[in-house]
């Protein structure tokens, strides 16, 4: 089961995983369509991207870590130009951790390095590049290292759950400036905007692990 946007991209994988001996029972473009054609299919393993439609962010990722909810022992394969650190380490924590992989596009040399994977992958395997774990564990060792003194403030008052003008006050300063100092520790916490998730409270949670 393949899901990439790209169509180039897409059928060319299609081809070579044929040539190759593999029989691609469904190649679709966005992550709404995979989480079906995996209903409709249940294939072997699944090798998805990580941006697709319609907001071109994560969507592939949430549809793979949903997917491992579901089944757990389904096999999946991240194949990507982007470490999306926010769903990443959730999706190689899923499941009892076997059967999944993460490969950069950019980072794979060969065709056969590519396969190989695939195959790790859907026997029960892992396979992640190392770029990809160095990246989790940097997130992991303090989420909140990117942030400024002022933003670890403002983010301390939000765990005690106050609201931006209750901050303002407290802090002295603007509704719109604690806007501000929000929107930046989202992005810098690798919280983008999301249908299934609130940012704010995920950003908390990372507060307090921390």
């Amino acid at each position: 089961m393949l899901a990439e946007d790209s169509v180039l991209l897409r059928e060319g994988l299609t081809g070579l995983l044929g040539r190759c001996g593999h029989r691609v029972v469904a190649a679709v473009g966005d992550a709404e369509a995979l989480v079906a054609a995996v209903g409709e299919h249940s294939p072997d393993v699944v090798v998805t991207d990580v941006r697709m439609p319609p907001g071109f962010q994560d969507e592939g990722l949430r549809a793979a870590v949903r997917l491992r909810r579901e089944r757990p022992n389904l096999p999946v394969l991240v194949l990507s130009q982007y470490v999306q650190r926010s769903y990443a380490g959730e999706l190689l924590d899923s499941g009892d951790g076997t059967g999944l992989g993460y490969l950069l596009k950019d980072r794979v040399g060969q065709v056969e390095e590519f396969v190989e994977a695939l195959c790790e992958v859907a026997a029960g395997g892992t396979v992640v590049d190392p770029e990809v774990v160095r990246q989790l564990l940097r997130r992991r060792r303090d989420p909140l290292e990117r942030l400024t003194p002022r933003e670890r403030e403002v983010l301390a008052l939000v765990a005690e759950g106050r609201s931006n003008g209750s901050i303002a006050r407290a802090l002295v300063v603007s509704e719109a400036a604690v806007g501000k100092h929000i929107g930046s520790i989202l992005t810098k916490l690798d919280l983008p905007p999301a249908e299934e998730t609130h940012r704010r409270v995920l950003a908390v949670l990372a507060y307090l692990r921390a």
